[in-house]
């Protein structure tokens, strides 16, 4: 019998917010494989390193990091290889995701090279938007408001557009582009609705409001939340600062 592929959410990167059925597989599962970057660690290992076993095979999934395109379709078509090999002699494998397998994970991208041919079953996490607004310690959305998630790269006058048409947004992947998002926002009458969070749940978590943020760069590991809806003692929330990076 060939052996089960599991995506495994390991959430925003605080190893106590992995799910306990997460933990059960992973800890269970004969091969781990996980994204890395070519250069330093792969954070979701890092995630789930106090519960990995000496003797578990590791399979990195090492995708360069380039500004320029790379060949990806590449990395991913020889790591499903490697996993199906390790499948079709009857071994499990768990890959862990950072957040969620299925919400910008590259985990589908496994996915759609292998669930033809084996068994899979998806194991969601938690996103570091749930955990943004945790820490935020303001709710994201009320009643019939609307939460909209854009990916930061978009052109300016679009990410206008889905902000001015939704109650509450989640902007993620800002980056390189995180001044003009910000300056963005604050055109639109919106910063001081708007918070700012880097590396959620981690030890050196960064939360502030928006309009006190000059730089002109983010990490990563970085999104913005707006909230803008029809709830006025939520909008009205005082934005806390909280900076544990030092």
């Amino acid at each position: 019998m060939p052996g089960k592929l599991y995506g495994l959410g390991l959430g925003p990167g605080n190893p106590e917010l992995i799910t306990l059925k997460a933990h059960r597989i992973m800890t269970s599962a004969p091969v781990i494989a996980y994204p890395a970057p070519d250069t330093g660690p792969s954070f979701a290992r890092q995630i789930a390193e106090p519960y990995l076993r000496p003797e578990q095979v590791e399979i990195p999934i090492v995708m360069p990091m380039r500004v320029e395109r790379y060949p990806a379709q590449d990395v991913y078509d020889a790591a499903a290889k490697d996993i199906a090999g390790h499948l079709d002699a009857g071994r499990d494998v768990a890959v862990l995701c950072e957040g969620d397998p299925f919400f910008f994970g590259s985990f589908m991208y496994l996915f759609e090279r292998l669930e033809a041919r084996y068994e899979v079953e998806i194991v969601p996490g938690v996103s570091s938007i749930m955990a943004g607004a945790a820490a935020l310690r303001r709710p994201l959305t009320a009643r019939n408001d609307i939460l909209t998630v854009i990916p930061g790269p978009l052109d300016t006058e679009t990410l206008r557009a889905r902000i001015d048409a939704s109650d509450a947004v989640a902007i993620m992947k800002v980056g390189r582009h995180f001044a003009r998002i910000r300056d963005l926002i604050r055109d639109m009458g919106l910063i001081d609705r708007a918070g700012y969070l880097e590396r959620v749940s981690l030890a050196n978590e960064r939360v502030f409001p928006l309009a006190d943020v000059a730089q002109d760069a983010a990490p990563y590991f970085s999104l913005i939340l707006i909230y803008k809806g029809q709830e006025d003692w939520i909008s009205s929330l005082p934005i806390v600062t909280k900076d544990f990076s030092a």
